[in-house]
Parts: C-alpha cells; structure tokens; sequence
C-alpha cells in the first residue's frame, strides 16, 4: 500500500508527518510525505521556527512525484493540518491527479479545526474552506466531535445526535466518517469513545479517559485508521486497530512524563495492536 500524506511537518515533536509517517511506515505501507509548513516544533508551545511551504511548492513537489509515474500506485491521499488558506486548492488538486491515475484511490481528510475546550486554532478562513471546498471530494473524513459540529452546522452530543450530525456529513460527500473525542454524556464515567460510520453500519467503541493532552495523536488515529480501513474495507476492523494502538501510545507517553508523544518506543502498539478494545455496533 502507498499513502500520499500531504501535512506539515516538525523538527521536534510528532504532529502531522511527523505523526503519521512513522506508524504507517511500522505496518507497513510505503509513504509519500509532502510537507505543508518545515517547523522546528508544533505551535501548542506558543512559539515556533521556520517556514510555512508555498502552495506553489508544494504542488513541484506533487508534480514530480506524478513524473516519476508514482501516482498511479498510490492507495490513498492523506491531508491533516492546514496552515493557509492556499494548501486547500493543491490538496484538491493532487486528489483529482491520483484519482486520474488510480480510480481506486481514496482521499481521507483529517479537518483540523480544533477541539471543544480550545475552540477553533486555525487561520479563521480555514474551517469554511474545509466545510465548503475539502471535505465534499473526500471519502473519508476523521474529526473529532467539536469539528463534526462545525462542519454540519449541528450539535452532536447524545449518540442518537452525534450520529445525525455523521449523516449530514456524509451527505456532503464522504461515504466513511470517524469521529473522535466522542463525550456523550451518559457514556460510562471515566471512558471517551471513537464511533465509526461507513455503508456497512456504525461501530463505537470506549477506552479510559486518559488525564492527558497529546498533541499529534489525532493526526496518528487518521492515519492508522485510513490504512487499516482502505487496506480491509471494514469500519470495526480499522476503529479496533487503531483505539488499540493509539491507546497504548497514549498511556506510554502518560507514563513517561513526557510532553510529546513517545511515537518511537510505542512501535510495537502500531505493528501489532493488543486489540484490547471491543467496538459494538450502534446502527
């Protein structure tokens, strides 16, 4: 399997690429990473160096890719962070390229916004351009609650909402939607739930709510979840997989008192999940 990811990436630190490269690469797909900005560390810490990447140049880079030939074999695209308003139209367009070359070809979107305790974190025209140009030629798309919010103009809360607000979303364009950070308020104390929705039915699935903020495991979770999914074509399979090792990546890193993510000492989680984690089927 091969995975264009077209995301930012960072010198210190795992968000984006920096994220996702190293656990997709660890189960054994061949990764294509095309950064959108070249930072010295993720912008949670308040200050950071380094370039943002014109959408210019990021799309030379694709387009070298597709003179190699190289387009036609890859399974699927992977986007994340958006840092510019420009990076949406390049993205689009190296879509539409691979999916020339490769019908079978998948686009999952990751629409980071933000979160509902931080609110929104990106530049403010962003949220409409994912809503209104991105996430409508996706086939898969991976937000967390607050973003599903956004998105469909809804308030997902309770199950029953939260999977309305998915069906708005897929009436948009995407035919797979995960959700993350799912909060309903009379799930179990002390769990938090991710809920996968694709044509075959809706899965949700609950782990132990971690006292924790990690930056780059959302980033994570969309890319494991798109290579297991595009890799099995079954929503239980892939939301199993991927809770299983980004829980254990989440308690290593827990445990280690360490700000970033241990992405490195967690490898094993990636390449062979414990699958400890049962999804039941909700619809």
């Amino acid at each position: 399997m091969k995975i264009l990811s077209i995301q930012s990436a960072v010198a210190h630190g795992h968000v984006g690429n920096s994220a996702a490269v190293f656990p997709l690469q660890r189960i054994g797909v061949e990764v294509l990473p095309v950064h959108t900005v070249n930072f010295s560390n993720h912008t949670g810490y308040g200050s950071w160096r380094g370039p943002m990447i014109d959408p210019g140049d990021v799309r030379e880079v694709i387009t070298g890719i597709e003179e190699r030939g190289v387009l036609g074999q890859v399974d699927a695209v992977l986007s994340g962070y958006q840092g510019g308003e420009g990076i949406a139209d390049v993205i689009i367009d190296a879509v539409a390229r691979v999916k020339a070359a490769n019908p079978d070809a998948r686009y999952a979107c990751d629409p980071v916004m933000g979160n509902a305790k931080s609110g929104c974190f990106v530049a403010p025209a962003i949220p409409d351009l994912l809503r209104d140009r991105v996430v409508p030629v996706a086939d898969i798309i991976t937000p967390n609650q607050f973003e599903l919010g956004y998105l469909t103009e809804t308030s997902p809360d309770t199950l029953e909402s939260t999977l309305e607000s998915v069906d708005a979303a897929r009436a948009m364009g995407p035919s797979t939607v995960l959700v993350t950070s799912v909060e309903r308020p009379d799930r179990e104390d002390g769990t938090i739930e991710m809920l996968a929705v694709d044509d075959k039915g809706a899965w949700l699935v609950a782990t132990p709510h971690l006292p924790m903020k990690a930056n780059g495991s959302g980033d994570v979770t969309a890319a494991l979840f798109t290579a297991h999914y595009v890799q099995t074509g079954d929503a239980k399979t892939a939301l199993e997989r991927t809770v299983s090792s980004v829980f254990d990546l989440l308690q290593n890193t827990l445990d280690s008192g360490d700000r970033e993510l241990r992405l490195v000492e967690s490898q094993e989680a990636y390449a062979h999940p414990r699958l400890q984690f049962s999804a039941r089927q909700v619809r």
